[in-house]
């Protein structure tokens, strides 16, 4: 649950550091004191979006910080998150910190661990689930409807699975659907592939020749020099015959004989033998490689012949298809993947056995989404109804309605919410017969309904219960009150017979401070609460009787 708020320089927020309790907590307070500037720092803590405009006048940033108890039960989900993502956690808690400053760049921290916002967000999720004020309008939207059934049944991995094979389906369909419009293009298409390929083919360079044709070519173009040069090597180190100067290697062998000779009448000299016979050695090893190499090296015109036609004839495929020689066996390889590619999806009747294949896997999974769906509808239908007899709303009836649509990545039906007022009355479309007040009721029995069933620990309503009075909003406060006992329950409302069922109260006001304005929150204690509820009950005047209605309130 969220234990702590820190808010610095947001919007009127000076400095302010809240601490919460399990329950149901209110925060009340005039219109235009701030109520909602709390939900939206929150808010930007989890990851919701922020720019310049939220740091305070004259502040160089603004901070805002919460901090989480986690619960092993509770939050399994939110732990398993921290630990695949690395975000270490000390004593159960979670520490959720957004930056920005005043051009509007954020930064974002979980437990001092530089994060980005949509990490905020993904763990926010797990951690709050907030009712926005005017969360009544999304639900004229069948979009919306839609989601917050999906929501209430679980289906959310359903439904990538759904989406992924509707876009499976869709895509093979696209392309005979091409295949179709483009045939003609598509054989040409076709035939350019298979005359490269066949060219290409017929080449047949392999992978890495062209190194080793190049250097066959240099190595047989210069045999002459390379002969001449390697014996004329031989000569000087062991077959000097031209001249009476020994062979370099005679020489060093009658020299380490005579060094031997003289280490045996002096010793300091045996460093020298030592360095000397591994030059000998040496020596001796180039002459064995340079025999080897005049062995296998010899003048071969016919085959000089035939590397020069088989470079030319790679080179001249390199400029026909405007590549480097080397790049000749890659290029056959993608030509030929393309030309499979095109052959298979070709195939005309193939396209069509393969798409009928996938349509078919789709319609069993958009059948098992509309069961699920059937029977979420009933489940809604039946608890909003029992809801809306608390409301004040006696012999309404809520209904689901699934009405078929053309197959999308969503399902093959569309969600619509229908209501009616009264006994007798058939329900219809949600946006066509509820008035303002009925429509805020029913939105707020579906938050109060679909919450109970989320696992989410802290819940937030931000004014859910305006358009709503007298005795309903009394219902509503012990709706919340009930909630609270399971899960944290923060409400801003305006109604004193929702503020008076909270566990914990917070009052929001307004205060100057030179010439700028600045947001205070305060706790308050019974005396204190007494005359925020009086307040909120009364007028202008608090008067002993507006005290004494308010002392009821907080006794019920």
């Amino acid at each position: 649950m969220l234990r702590t708020l820190s808010i610095r320089d947001f919007v009127i927020v000076d400095a302010i550091e809240l601490e919460f309790a399990a329950g149901f907590t209110v925060f009340t307070g005039e219109t235009g004191a701030g109520k909602s500037i709390l939900i939206d720092a929150l808010a930007l803590a989890l990851g919701g979006r922020g720019d310049a405009s939220v740091v305070r006048e004259g502040a160089a940033k603004a901070d805002v910080t919460a901090e989480f108890a986690m619960a092993a039960g509770v939050d399994a989900e939110a732990i398993a998150w921290l630990e695949r993502n690395e975000f270490g956690s000390e004593d159960g808690v979670i520490l959720m910190r957004r930056v920005i400053d005043n051009a509007g760049r954020s930064k974002a921290f979980i437990n001092g661990v530089a994060a980005t916002a949509g990490q905020l967000r993904e763990l926010g999720e797990m951690l709050v689930d907030i009712h926005g004020q005017h969360a009544h309008q999304s639900l004229l939207k069948n979009d919306a409807q839609r989601l917050l059934l999906d929501g209430q049944a679980g289906l959310a991995d359903d439904l990538l699975t759904l989406a992924t094979a509707f876009k499976s389906w869709r895509s093979l369909a696209r392309q005979r659907e091409e295949f179709e419009t483009n045939a003609k293009n598509v054989l040409l298409e076709r035939e350019r592939l298979e005359w490269q390929v066949g060219e290409l083919e017929k080449l047949a360079v392999k992978p890495g020749e062209w190194d080793e044709i190049t250097n066959e070519h240099s190595r047989l173009s210069h045999a002459a020099s390379l002969i001449e040069g390697a014996q004329e090597a031989l000569n000087v180190i062991s077959e000097n015959e031209a001249d009476d100067t020994p062979p370099m290697l005679s020489q060093l062998s009658a020299l380490n004989q005579k060094i031997g000779k003289l280490v045996d009448v002096d010793s300091s000299l045996k460093p020298v033998l030592e360095a000397l016979e591994p030059a000998r050695i040496q020596l001796q090893e180039a002459v064995y490689a340079l025999n080897d190499y005049l062995s296998r090296v010899e003048l071969d015109p016919a085959r000089l012949h035939q590397v020069e036609d088989r470079m030319e004839a790679i080179h001249s495929a390199g400029r026909k298809f405007r590549l480097a020689p080397d790049e000749l066996p890659q290029e056959l390889e993608i030509l030929s993947t393309q030309l499979r590619q095109l052959a298979d999806a070709s195939d005309l009747d193939a396209m069509r056995a393969q798409e009928e294949k996938l349509k078919a896997a789709y319609l069993v999974l958009a059948q098992k989404m509309s069961k699920a769906r059937a029977k979420a509808a009933q489940a809604l239908g039946t608890a909003v109804t029992a809801a809306m007899q608390d409301l004040s709303m006696s012999g309404g009836r809520f209904a689901v309605a699934l009405n078929p649509c053309e197959p999308a990545s969503y399902g093959v039906e569309q969600v619509e919410f229908l209501v009616a007022g009264h006994a007798g009355v058939a329900p219809r479309a949600l946006a066509k017969v509820a008035s303002g007040g009925e429509l805020a009721r029913i939105a707020l029995a579906i938050s109060v309904i679909t919450s109970s069933s989320t696992a989410t620990p802290t819940l937030i309503f931000d004014e859910v219960d305006s358009g709503i009075g007298g005795g309903v909003a009394e219902v509503v406060g012990r709706l919340l009150k009930r909630l609270g006992q399971d899960r944290q329950v923060l409400c801003v409302t305006h109604l004193p017979q929702v503020a008076s069922q909270a566990n914990q109260h917070f009052q929001v006001s307004k205060q100057s401070q030179g010439n700028k304005t600045v947001s205070a929150i305060d706790g308050l204690d019974a005396k204190n609460r007494i005359e925020e509820i009086a307040r909120m009950l009364g007028g202008l005047e608090i008067t002993a009787t507006t005290r004494k209605h308010a002392r009821e309130l907080l006794a019920l």
